[in-house]
């Protein structure tokens, strides 16, 4: 008899969701607590795992002259995928002209909430560091406990063994929230129905046929950065790239469906430990990753930017442009745990170069349809950032990868 897997179980639920939109949209609007109710129980198993997670693959480092290396190669992979994010995004816009011919004002929404919170670079800089834990845990800001997580597994690998029993802790608990994960991931297909369902019913096709041109740029975009970066990278790592596709089917359906990291991010966890990535290494570089390699946001921003000025019919120069590239290397970092942060620091970005922030609200109605592909793009590189790596560290060798590519992940899916 055949019993589908979750791969499947989420596929399903994502037509469903599709078909039930269109047919029914007042109902499907009136559901989205469902999914809302999923992506509270995922964002209840994120933060305690990534502490967790970050202190245990710190302590198994030990050495600090290797967590000082590995640092430096994340921190040198992570800035050159957002800087090439970044110019995908620029030549997009600048070839395909997403913006031009939109009726800006039959499109107009009011933006003053958008103004109100656009970000400056001295607040950044300054909200990285937290002022209490406990406050950053339960707000959900992934950066500060990420910051956070890095300086107290430094501290606790510095005190040896006293720090034991707060390691045999962390342990526990990143054991602990694996397993609370494999439990909520048997509701995921009802909360991918409940999203795709919602997404459908409220937008309807109506509402993309303005922006279908900048929606399809954007998913294009993103499938030539997977196919010609990511590819690439796995290329030069001497990875498998369909293999590593294969064994985070979940993840990716979960990003994609859904339009949040948080979703996909204990699974692609695991599923990075069951291809081979040892645990020092994905517990370190992926947490990491999704506050600071968000190559999906990041072309998202430039492309996005690139639109509003041309909505607008603003010509802006390619020194503007190069200095729009450095604003977004260092105002990128941190946004995919926030809802609606790219916009937000996409306004900001629009008012220091005289855009109309109205601008900005003109994507605010498919932002969501957008925000699909982007969370996808953002955690693919990710993973290919985090096995690229472990196979720089030498610690991801042939030998594991034979077996990786052997490995049915039906076990996951019962």
């Amino acid at each position: 008899m055949f019993k589908p897997g979750l791969t499947a179980k989420i596929f399903i639920a994502l037509i469903l969701g599709v078909l039930f939109g269109t047919v029914a949209p007042e109902w499907a609007v009136s559901i989205q607590f469902l999914g809302d109710m999923f992506i509270r129980l995922i964002k209840l198993i994120v933060i305690p795992l990534v502490f967790s997670s970050l202190v245990v693959g710190i302590a198994e480092i030990g050495d600090f002259s290797k967590m000082g290396r590995l640092g430096i190669k994340t921190i040198i992979w992570f800035e050159t995928a957002t800087a090439i994010a970044l110019v995908f995004g620029l030549i997009a816009g600048n070839i395909f002209q997403p913006g031009a011919g939109v009726q800006s004002a039959n499109l107009g929404v009011v933006a003053g909430e958008l103004a109100k919170k656009s970000v400056n670079l001295h607040d950044f800089i300054v909200g990285i560091i937290p002022s209490n834990i406990i406050a950053a845990m339960s707000g959900g800001d992934m950066l500060q406990v990420v910051v956070f997580s890095c300086v107290f597994g430094v501290a606790m690998t510095a005190v040896g063994k006293k720090a034991q029993p707060v390691l045999d802790i962390a342990s526990s608990v990143s054991e602990i929230m694996f397993q609370f994960t494999h439990y909520v991931m048997r509701l995921a297909p009802f909360g991918v129905f409940a999203f795709i369902s919602y997404t459908v019913g409220k937008h309807g096709l109506y509402m993309l046929l303005p922006l279908t041109k900048l929606i399809g740029v954007l998913y294009l975009s993103v499938v030539v950065f997977i196919v010609v970066v990511l590819m690439a990278a796995c290329a030069v790592a001497k990875v498998n790239f369909f293999q590593l596709l294969r064994a985070l089917k979940e993840p990716i359906l979960l990003a994609f469906s859904t339009a949040a990291g948080e979703a996909a991010f204990p699974l692609a966890m695991e599923r990075l430990e069951k291809f081979g990535v040892p645990n020092k290494i994905a517990a370190f570089v992926f947490p990491i990753g999704f506050s600071f390699n968000l190559n999906g946001s990041a072309l998202f921003c430039t492309l996005s930017t690139l639109f509003v000025a041309q909505a607008y019919h603003v010509d802006l120069s390619w020194l503007q442009q190069l200095t729009l590239f450095f604003m977004f290397m260092l105002t990128s970092k941190g946004i995919a745990a926030v809802p609606g942060a790219s916009l937000i620091i996409i306004a900001g970005t629009a008012l220091h170069f005289g855009l109309p922030v109205e601008g900005v609200a003109l994507i605010l109605g498919v932002d969501r349809i957008m925000d699909m592909a982007r969370t996808v793009c953002n955690l693919l590189g990710n993973c290919v950032a985090t096995v690229a790596i472990a196979r720089w560290e030498g610690e991801l060798p042939q030998s594991t990868l034979r077996k990786a590519y052997k490995l049915s992940y039906n076990d996951a899916e019962e």
